[in-house]
């Protein structure tokens, strides 16, 4: 099985290079972090905390988005391969073999792409440490300092977690017997695992009781940053257990739209395939749940911690160093949650062929099928929008409270559009470009 799972990536391009850029570029920021923590142990005393925040706590919360980055895309990945592991058992494969089969290649995949972002984070890491300290943040008393022992922990935390979740869709790719397997592909409506919805509402709770510290213990903290701590990562874990949920999401929320899209050929199969495929689609859902959440949330922040510090006046200069951390950090983390919204949308559109196919054959056009998908990605752009300003609220609100501007901050009120505009815009644009090549 290990020989054939090595040839079968010759065939599987598109699955195998959206799983490479995840665990590429996962494995590049989650190292890149984790080296500051490595230097901070033989780092100047005045160093030494900042260090660790950065590395540690904001670090912290990339991962989060990282690994469930990685592991729905792996997740999608494998699931594609229900139909296929449907004929394989039919001429004479077992179950067990077929689920070495795609562990093997995600096994594989993760593993290249984790080495090659370990080569990235060497460069990374210093680079990062040297923008801290050209930015007067680390002290020249300090110096980096770290092994390969941090960047090769990350990269083993990123092939665990890309081979666990190829297992778990393994499991679910060969559950029943082989006739089932292909009807199962033909019309993927499956239910959220307990597990799946558990964790989904574990996160969520969790950035509301972020929120609710923020309000109640931290926002009164004589630490001017301590409600920072708490309310910074509440739309990062928010946005992610909303994302968990995104197959359910997107089913119930979706289905209200029948009667607004149905009035065209176009529109009847985008609106069906919403409902039918949400399982699906829901690989597109996430990621732009996450960005959103994400982005808003945190960019909201810094701007209301701005326009505090400007009104009460900041002498040390202690803001402009959190403003610069802020805008390093949260620069990356969005920066990766867009590229996961293009990487996703690509892999689900490009898996599609057969189905367009099949489609434009049946008598649909080109012009038709093209428009379709186009919509589907909006519509689910935009419902990726809604859900993941609601994410956002768990950062924005409490902040602005503590902070005195009320439940809606005084200022930056343009970043949502912007946010939502900048969503819509690549989403849309990487299902234009990938079915391109799909429809043709």
């Amino acid at each position: 099985m290990k020989a054939l799972a090595v040839r079968s990536l010759r065939h599987r391009y598109p699955a195998a290079v959206a799983t490479f850029i995840a665990a590429l570029l996962g494995t590049a920021m989650m190292a890149s972090f984790a080296t500051l923590v490595e230097s901070a142990f033989s780092a100047h005393e005045d160093d030494r905390e900042l260090l660790i925040i950065m590395g540690g706590v904001v670090g912290g919360w990339s991962t989060v988005i990282v690994l469930f980055s990685i592991a729905s895309t792996v997740g999608i990945v494998a699931e594609q391969r229900v139909r296929e592991a449907g004929l394989l058992r039919t001429i004479g494969a077992t179950p067990k073999q077929v689920r070495a089969l795609i562990v093997y290649e995600a096994m594989v995949v993760t593993l290249f792409a984790a080495a090659a972002g370990v080569v990235v984070a060497l460069a990374g890491g210093p680079a990062l440490f040297d923008a801290l300290q050209r930015g007067n943040l680390i002290t020249s008393a300090s110096s980096y300092d770290a092994s390969l022992a941090s960047p090769s922990m990350a990269a083993g935390v990123v092939v665990v977690v890309g081979t666990v979740a190829a297992w778990i869709s393994s499991r679910r790719a060969t559950r029943g017997a082989a006739t089932f397997s292909l009807r199962q592909a033909e019309v993927p409506v499956r239910r959220l695992r307990w597990w799946r919805i558990l964790l989904g509402a574990l996160l969520i709770a969790s950035g509301l009781a972020s929120a609710i510290v923020t309000i109640t213990v931290t926002g009164k903290a004589t630490d001017a940053y301590a409600a920072m701590q708490t309310s910074g990562s509440a739309s990062i874990v928010a946005g992610v257990g909303l994302a968990a949920l995104a197959p359910w999401l997107l089913r119930v929320l979706a289905t209200p739209l029948r009667p607004l899209l149905s009035g065209s050929g176009s529109g009847h199969l985008a609106v069906q395939n919403l409902t039918r495929r949400a399982g699906v689609l829901a690989g597109m859902l996430a990621p732009v749940i996450v960005f959103v959440s994400t982005a808003v949330g945190t960019l909201l922040m810094v701007g209301i911690d701005d326009r505090t510090l400007a009104a009460a006046g900041d002498p040390e200069g202690v803001g402009d160093t959190i403003a610069m951390i802020n805008a390093v950090v949260i620069g990356m983390i969005s920066l990766f949650s867009l590229i996961m919204v293009v990487n996703a949308t690509v892999a689900v559109v490009v898996h599609r062929r057969p189905e367009l196919d099949r489609l434009w054959r049946l008598g649909a056009t080109a012009r038709q099928l093209r428009t379709s998908v186009v919509l589907e990605a909006v519509v689910v752009a935009v419902l990726g929008i809604g859900l993941g300003l609601l994410g956002a609220m768990a950062t924005a609100v409490p902040y602005s409270v503590v902070r005195h501007e009320g439940l809606v901050p005084n200022g930056q009120l343009w970043l949502p559009p912007f946010i939502s505009a900048v969503a819509v815009i690549v989403t849309a644009g990487a299902a234009w470009g990938a079915q391109r090549r799909a429809a043709r």
